[in-house]
């Protein structure tokens, strides 16, 4: 009788050791999936996929853009709303800039997003490191089946409300920005970058 009884005691103490180990184990897998933007092996993509993209013709993938420095290759697409951003780079006011007619070519994509698994949070995260971009960098963009070539020229980070970024300029620029990675309520960090000129 004494001996069921101790038996019955242990039940507790494993029951309890199996949900620590799985509540460890989905923080684990948690944290994984936050950081997988941090994380190359993680993020489903090659090292070298920018590249082999920008190997293929211009608007061999549509308008798109390419940052090879941290190995981002978005769609670009227009729209009324931030639904937008679940495509990739929203192009803001094309009534303000393109490639093609110049002024202030404006695209925001969003700097983090967690996903259920590592590869949907780089997904949906396609920003999370414009941070690590530095002046003289390069950024390339094909817009109507041509190739554009920009260098940042200035980084910088606004209030949440400084839309001044999108107004339009007198010269030909390519505006990207995005949340900080503490949200959007802390700002926003800038990129600008000036084309190019080829010889």
């Amino acid at each position: 009788m004494l001996e069921i009884k101790v038996k019955r005691r242990r039940w507790p103490g494993i029951l309890a050791g199996i949900i620590g180990i799985i509540l460890v184990s989905l923080l684990g897998y948690a944290l994984v999936t936050m950081f997988s933007p941090t994380l190359p092996i993680l993020s489903g993509k090659t090292g070298n996929e920018t590249e082999k993209k920008l190997a293929k013709p211009a608007g061999t993938y549509g308008d798109r853009l390419y940052i090879s420095a941290i190995n981002i290759n978005i769609e670009i697409s227009q729209g009324r709303d931030s639904s937008v951003l679940e495509q990739g780079a929203w192009n803001r006011k094309p009534e303000n800039g393109d490639p093609i007619k110049g002024g202030n070519f404006v695209l925001s994509a969003r700097r983090f997003v967690m996903g259920y698994t590592p590869q949907e949070t780089v997904e949906k995260s396609p920003f999370y490191n414009i941070g690590k971009l530095q002046k003289g960098d390069h950024i390339v963009v094909d817009y109507k089946s041509k190739r554009y070539e920009y260098e940042i020229s200035e980084k910088y980070t606004i209030k949440p409300a400084g839309v001044a970024v999108e107004s339009p300029t007198k010269d030909p620029q390519l505006t990207l920005y995005s949340c900080n990675l503490k949200g959007d309520s802390d700002g926003r960090d800038v990129l600008e970058a000036k084309p190019v000129k080829k010889d």
